[in-house]
Formats: C-alpha cells, structure tokens, sequence
C-alpha cells in the first residue's frame, strides 16, 4: 500500500513537472553563455529580426549570441551584462512586436497603392468591380489578414482613437461630407499629410488633407 501511495505521488509529480516544463516560455529561464534549446532559437530569431544579427538559429547560445544580446541591451538602455533574463525579454519582445507592427503598415500601405486607378463603384469591394470607399480600405486589410467592418461608418467603430497631430502611416482617417459630424467616407492615411482613398470623382487616389479635406473631417481609428 505504501509503495502505492509513493508510485502515484511520483507519477502526479512528474505530470505536473512535464505540465509546466511545455508551458515554459522564453523569459521563464535565463540564458547565457552555453545555454542550448529552443527558447535559444526563439531568442536567436527575435535578435536577427529587429536587426541585431547573431547568425543561424541554430539553438545554441555562443559569443556571437552573446554579443548580439549585449548590442541589444546597450541599444535599449539595459545592464550590459550578455545574460537574457525577465527584463531583456521583454525589452527584446516589445521592440519585435513594434518590428512586426510597422512590418504589416508598410505591406497596407503597399497593397493599397497597387490599386490606384481602379474606377470607383458605389457598393463595389473588388479590384474587378471598382471600388467605393469602404470597400477599397476592407479590401486592403483583408488582404493583410485583417478583418474590418464593411460600412465606414463601421469602420469608424474600430480600434483606438487618433488625435489629427498624431496620425501615423496606417491609421484610417474619416469624414463627413454631409457636414454632420455622421461618418460617410473614409481612407488609409499614408503620411506627410496624404491619404489614399476611393473617390466617386477620381477611383483609387490621393489626396493632401487641405483646407476643404480638414473642412469635413471626423477623426481618425488606429487599428494596429
């Protein structure tokens, strides 16, 4: 009976042992010199990514490892010390998901200007029908792998809101023809002062945001 007793503690040790060593993740153990596995590719990848090059990922942790960590630490103001630890990590993953971020507003911004021209089509959500407004900006994200409402006055519903000053690339600008303040149009923002849009007058095109586009503007969504 004992030797029941500490066979079926030993295996529900080791189950949770396993539990939690498959949920272990990059940050949860430091790495260093001589450290080998995958959280060492996951770090080795991430580095070569936001541009501090450390070569191969190939999982294990040497000088050219540890010079690429000691680059990014002093790159982000952390102690210089070659050991990735809890602060590293979410230095190293903050800096990547911004890497990634701007990553998919260039691509946006990219698709987005392979229509210009396309002819405007009330109601229209393809290349092949012509675009209307909403349309054109769902389109675009969707093929980024970003699902938006269909209607701009939906649209206008999504993500953060933007002050006018802080407009990034990517940022999706909204306005009001009627004068209302009620969202009737909208467009991609590209920077500089400039959005791409579907104009009933033009197609696919861009515009300055001048006296009459601020005239009848709404605000702005952040969606990423």
């Amino acid at each position: 009976m004992k030797n029941k007793i500490v066979l079926v503690l030993f295996l529900a040790f080791m189950t949770l042992f396993v539990a939690t060593s498959a949920q272990a993740s990059l940050g949860d153990v430091l790495l260093k010199l001589g450290s080998r596995g995958p959280d060492v590719v996951e770090l080795q990848t991430k580095l070569n990514y936001v541009g501090f090059n450390v070569g191969k990922a190939d999982g294990i942790f040497g000088n050219m490892t540890k010079q690429g960590v000691m680059t990014f630490q002093k790159a982000n103001g952390l102690t210089v010390d070659g050991l990735v630890g809890p602060m590293t990590v979410k230095s190293l993953n903050r800096v990547f998901l911004e890497k990634q971020r701007q990553k998919k507003i260039s691509d946006i911004l990219s698709t987005s200007k392979q229509y210009l021209g396309v002819k405007y089509q009330w109601g229209g959500s393809t290349p092949q029908t012509g675009f209307d407004c909403s349309g054109f900006v769902s389109y675009v994200f969707s093929q980024n792998g970003i699902t938006l409402p269909r209607i701009s006055r939906d649209q206008y519903t999504v993500g953060s809101w933007v002050a006018f000053e802080n407009l990034q690339p990517g940022d999706l600008v909204f306005f009001s023809f009627a004068g209302n303040g009620v969202v009737d149009h909208d467009g991609i923002y590209l920077g500089g002062g400039q959005f791409i849009n579907a104009s009933s007058s033009k197609g696919v095109t861009v515009y300055t945001i001048g006296p009459y586009w601020k005239s009848v503007y709404v605000g702005a969504r952040r969606v990423l």
